[in-house]
């Protein structure tokens, strides 16, 4: 009989403490489920993301906080229902969700970007996650499934894209305005040559009627490029523009008989300018002519008839980072009912010699002016299509700090008396011109070829009575250079300055007289009055 108390010990055969694995394997067990409950819990908790478990059938099996917060559901309202309650009602209808818990549990894993849809129908743009589950056996036991809202990012993406496509657009259109400029500035000089040379032989041909016929067929061709010029200048934003305080609403009438003359019977014309309408700034001639522009686009985009309308908006523009742009603008936006524009040409339809016309049906600088032109008055153009769903073309033109107004009467009156006139000009053909058309109006004409023989002429003496020199020249000093180093050392003697390429003219403001090329000789006669005109 044992009197003594004994101890129990459990020891496997080979001698080992079964108590002491068994004890050891229960702390890894209570170990585990503790990391399992921390694992649901931060789960659970996590808000950013919808985390939740799929059967192999796709119904939702579990509900995270985050699929609430994303989603919309509480977790009694979706588990037992099919994934297929998130998408949208094309993809259902284009087995999406199927395709995607094929592709999950043969390849073990799908992702996608795409819209998703929120229990109150609002939709989603989501980053999806479907990881397949197997047991031991590698049998489907369900799917893991994580969602992610970036819809915000998205957008911030998408406007990105769009900013660096209109910078891009904006950095093209500038090289081109630029190449574009400097065409029409050369060109300007061969029809100041065309044209002058035109005027001088009608004066030396008398009523010789087959001559005369031939030079008006000469005339017609140069006027033409003037106008070719005149847009290309417009688009490049070199066109010499005479800005003023204009209302539109007091200008509907006029824009309604400029507009209607253009469109034929068979477009309906309806322009509703509004009563509060800012007073905007600008150049009213190159108003109606980009107008003119875009209503002849929009008649040939509508052979079978149809609606245009001229509508006009008062439109603020918050800073947000774009200080250029931020200020108060007149919104004008025409709006046709035509054949519309593809998206693929779209941006490109402010382009100059840019056409989707038939060969001699355009010349395919009708809306390069109209977006010139807005650059130009200091705001901006924009448009908007869609195939068959016609076109809108919108004006953003900057507010006048001024009461709408008339510009100053231009001087009519004319020289009677003979002048000497000092002609500074480097192209020798548009000199000889400019000195044919000055003995027309009867005076006399001496000619230099650059800035520093003019102002060696000067210091010579005797001084003539008018200095006429063309801005753009080469050499060290150009024309406004010259006039300016003139009025300091001769600052009573009259200057009058020419060029085709405004942006040398823009320099100076309205501190000299200045002819656009190429000009008539009535324009030059004018010109010169207004210089000797009373004050």
């Amino acid at each position: 009989m044992v009197t003594e108390a004994a101890t129990l010990q459990i020891c496997d055969p080979a001698g080992g403490d079964l108590l002491g694995e068994v004890t050891e394997d229960a702390r890894t067990l209570k170990t585990l489920v503790a990391s399992d409950d921390q694992f649901r819990m931060l789960v659970a908790g996590v808000v950013d993301y919808a985390i939740f478990m799929l059967t192999p059938q796709g119904l939702v099996a579990s509900w995270n906080a985050g699929a609430e917060h994303i989603k919309g559901y509480k977790a009694e309202e979706i588990i037992g229902r099919h994934i297929s309650t998130f998408y949208t009602e094309p993809d259902r209808a284009n087995g999406v969700p199927d395709l995607a818990l094929r592709t999950a549990a043969e390849q073990g894993r799908y992702e996608a970007e795409a819209w998703r849809v929120r229990k109150d129908g609002a939709p989603f743009f989501a980053n999806v996650v479907i990881d397949a589950i197997r047991d031991e056996d590698g049998v489907l036991v369900g799917f893991a499934k994580i969602t992610r809202d970036i819809t915000e990012r998205r957008n911030a993406q998408l406007e990105l894209q769009r900013a660096n496509d209109r910078l891009s657009q904006a950095t093209r259109m500038e090289a081109m305005g630029q190449l574009t400029g400097g065409v029409a500035h050369d060109f300007n000089n061969l029809l100041m040559v065309v044209a002058g040379q035109v005027q001088l032989l009608r004066k030396r041909v008398g009523e010789d009627s087959k001559v005369a016929q031939a030079l008006d067929a000469i005339d017609l061709a140069a006027r033409r490029g003037q106008d070719l010029t005149r847009h290309l200048l417009a688009f490049a934003r070199r066109q010499r523009l005479r800005p003023m305080a204009v209302s539109l609403t007091a200008r509907a009438e006029s824009l309604i008989e400029l507009l209607g003359a253009s469109l034929g019977p068979s477009v309906e014309l309806d322009i509703d300018l509004g009563d509060d309408l800012w007073p905007v700034e600008l150049d009213p001639g190159e108003l109606d002519l980009a107008l003119l522009n875009m209503a002849v686009n929009a008649r040939d985009a509508m052979p079978q008839g149809g609606r245009l309308s001229l509508t006009a908006r008062n439109h603020t523009v918050v800073a947000d980072g774009n200080t250029e742009i931020a200020g108060d603008y007149v919104a004008l936006t025409m709006t046709d009912t035509g054949v519309g524009i593809p998206a693929d040409i779209l941006e490109r339809v402010f382009e100059p010699f840019f056409t989707t016309k038939d060969i001699n049906k355009g010349t395919g600088l009708g809306l390069s002016q109209v977006y010139g032109f807005a650059r130009q008055a200091g705001g901006w153009a924009t448009i908007d299509s869609e195939l068959g769903k016609g076109a809108r073309i919108t004006l953003f033109l900057p507010r006048s700090g001024l009461a709408p107004g008339d510009e100053a009467p231009r001087q009519t009156g004319e020289v009677t008396s003979s002048l000497t006139v000092l002609v500074v000009e480097d192209n020798p053909e548009v000199a000889d011109v400019a000195a044919g058309l000055l003995e027309l109006l009867g005076h006399r004409a001496e000619l230099v070829g650059n800035a520093d023989a003019a102002l060696a002429r000067l210091a010579r003496g005797p001084a003539p009575d008018l200095v006429f020199s063309d801005i753009v020249m080469a050499g060290s000093m150009d024309g406004l250079g010259l006039a300016r180093t003139i009025r300091e050392r001769w600052p009573d003697l009259p200057i009058l300055l020419a060029t085709g390429y405004s942006r040398a003219a823009e320099r100076m403001g309205g501190e000299f007289p200045v002819l656009a090329k190429p000009y008539q000789l009535a324009d030059l006669g004018r010109a010169i009055a207004g210089l000797f005109a009373p004050a």
